[in-house]
């Protein structure tokens, strides 16, 4: 009886146990129910997956159209004299040209370098677990003398007689890594600046899949000479013959050169990373402008890749300005893109830039006259020399995810850094002439221009004939949507990744770059080969209209080109 009753106590007190605990599981419901969508909430659209991602390194040391105007076989015996008989092909060098001696061939690669292409030349760029093969791809860089790319970096405090560039110079020409911020995001932003290409598409070049070291396999062949950061020292006050002793002095060179002679510079390449008119003066006078290096004999057969091209010249591409951003990986760039696309822009429109009134048809004056009346509409950054604001990256990428639109009227030239620093906002583009984007980035941007862009005319704007706020509104909300998308997916089109590591997937401005030289040169070999002209017949002034056209007819954009002198653009 006693046990029975022992266990009767027992399992009441068990009983008791149990609802207590039920009980305390209810009271807490609503506590777990609230924690759990928190929770949710913050792993949906809160945290930043990017920077979860470990950054990939494959860091290597630091090594801080179409056919026109090409030097004619046929009427330049003095330049060219004969092709071997084995120019159509890379697999040989001339008997003649064989030699072991390194004054003749050049500086032998370094340990590092052959070290670097031998891994290289394994793989192609994955796209996932597919290997993508070398063959056709492959890329020969000529080890020039120091003194024109490495020695200008030892000396960056020298390059610009107002600006120290040594910062910007460093990381391998992206500039110092900028805060991570509500603005710029875990994500990799730098304070590049806009004339550092040339560094940063030598170091890209430094871990690019298909590198070669036998020249003989190559598709292309890159010259690693910073053309513009050897051009700058000299465009204040030097004479025209310091100006121009680089460019003569890298040809010269390259003329000595095996690799040369077999098809005459047509398979070389080279980054000059300012615009085109810092290189086209056409006078030997020490006030005109720039030097002369585009204007060359031997720069008709290369490809000059610059940040803004010549619309009535054929030996220059233009491929995008430097911007910010510089992903380390492909979640990086996804997750930038996302957050672009969530943003709420405040203002339709906006302008960052200060005017020009040196140039007398710019149309700056009335573009900032129209925003500053449209304050609930646009927002101004007036880029004034005092206390410039747009010199601090955070400025202007405040202003551009604010803003739908983005004005990129021309200024001292056609094109601005702006426009690239505005798509990787997420911000539409809108141009006030051709030259600024459409006949320039033909690799980078599609050619259905108003899929991404607004096009404005420049003679409209002139005299406030047009208001910029009321064609604006126009545009539909659901055109609009899709142009931004279109924007916001161009974002790794047209920035270069950071060159300490690898995207995976995505091709960036320096891919893009690197498939539309090697598609040229084979180009240019076929047509040599089958025994074409690679000259251009006809007047090179219209060479834009061939580039997006591939027609000489007449358009509705010929007189955009048609220059009253060409003192504008030539020898400033």
């Amino acid at each position: 009886m006693t046990q029975k009753r022992l266990f009767s106590a027992k399992a009441r007190r068990e009983k008791m146990e149990s609802s207590a605990i039920i009980q305390r599981c209810r009271n807490n419901l609503w506590f777990v129910v609230f924690t759990l969508f928190v929770f949710w909430y913050l792993l949906l659209y809160v945290l930043d997956w990017s920077s979860l991602n470990p950054i990939t390194q494959n860091h290597v040391n630091s090594i801080q159209s179409e056919k026109f105007n090409l030097v004619d076989i046929t009427k330049n015996p003095n330049e060219i004299n004969s092709l071997p008989p084995n120019f159509s092909h890379r697999n040989e060098v001339p008997k003649e040209h064989e030699t072991e001696d390194e004054t003749a061939v050049g500086e032998k690669p370094t340990k590092a370098f052959k070290e670097v292409v031998s891994k290289n030349q394994e793989t192609g760029k994955s796209s996932g677990n597919q290997r993508l093969s070398c063959s056709g791809r492959y890329i020969y860089v000529h080890e020039i003398p120091k003194k024109f790319n490495d020695d200008l970096i030892d000396h960056c405090q020298s390059l610009d007689n107002w600006t120290n560039m040594c910062h910007y110079l460093m990381n391998n020409g992206l500039g110092q890594q900028l805060p991570r911020d509500k603005i710029f995001g875990n994500t990799g932003f730098f304070t590049t600046h806009q004339f550092s290409l040339e560094v940063i598409f030598h170091n890209r070049m430094k871990q690019y899949d298909c590198l070669t070291n036998d020249s003989s396999k190559a598709s292309a062949i890159f010259v690693p000479y910073y053309a513009g950061l050897d051009v700058a020292r000299y465009l204040w006050g030097s004479s025209a013959s310091e100006r121009d002793s680089g460019s003569l002095e890298i040809y010269k060179w390259l003329k000595e050169q095996p690799e040369w002679k077999i098809m005459w510079g047509r398979d070389h390449f080279l980054v000059a990373g300012r615009i085109t008119w810092d290189f086209r003066r056409g006078v030997d006078e020490d006030s005109a402008w720039g030097n002369k290096l585009m204007l060359l004999p031997e720069s008709k057969n290369v490809t000059i890749l610059t940040i803004e091209s010549s619309p009535w010249n054929s030996n220059d591409f233009a491929i995008p300005y430097p911007t910010y951003f510089h992903p380390s990986n492909d979640r990086e760039a996804f997750g930038w893109q996302n957050r672009m696309r969530r943003l709420k822009r405040r203002y339709l429109f906006s302008f960052a830039g200060a005017p020009r009134p040196n140039i007398g048809d710019s149309i700056r004056g009335e573009i900032m006259g129209q925003c500053q009346k449209s304050r609930r509409k646009c927002k101004l950054l007036e880029c004034r020399d005092s206390g410039n604001k747009c010199l601090k990256p955070g400025n202007l990428m405040r202003l551009f995810q604010s803003s739908v639109f983005c004005l990129q009227p021309p200024g001292d030239s056609f094109t601005r850094r702006s426009t690239f620093d505005s798509i990787v906002a997420g911000c539409i583009p809108v141009f006030f002439h051709p030259a600024s984007a459409y006949v320039q980035y033909l690799w980078h941007l599609p050619k259905n221009y108003e899929k991404y862009s607004v096009l404005i005319s420049e003679e409209s704007v002139k005299g406030n004939n047009l208001s910029i706020e009321a064609q604006l509104e126009k545009i539909p909300k659901a055109k609009v949507a899709a142009m931004r998308e279109e924007v916001v997916k161009l974002i790794p089109k047209v920035i270069y990744a950071d060159p300490r590591s690898k995207l995976e997937t995505l091709e960036d401005a320096f891919d893009l770059t690197v498939k539309g030289v090697v598609e040229r040169v084979e180009k240019l070999r076929g047509e040599i080969r089958e025994g074409r002209n690679s000259g251009f017949v006809g007047d090179e002034e219209y060479s834009w209209k061939y580039s997006f056209f591939g027609t000489l007819g007449n358009d509705e954009w010929d007189h955009y080109f048609r220059r009253r002198s060409k003192d504008k653009y030539w020898g400033r």
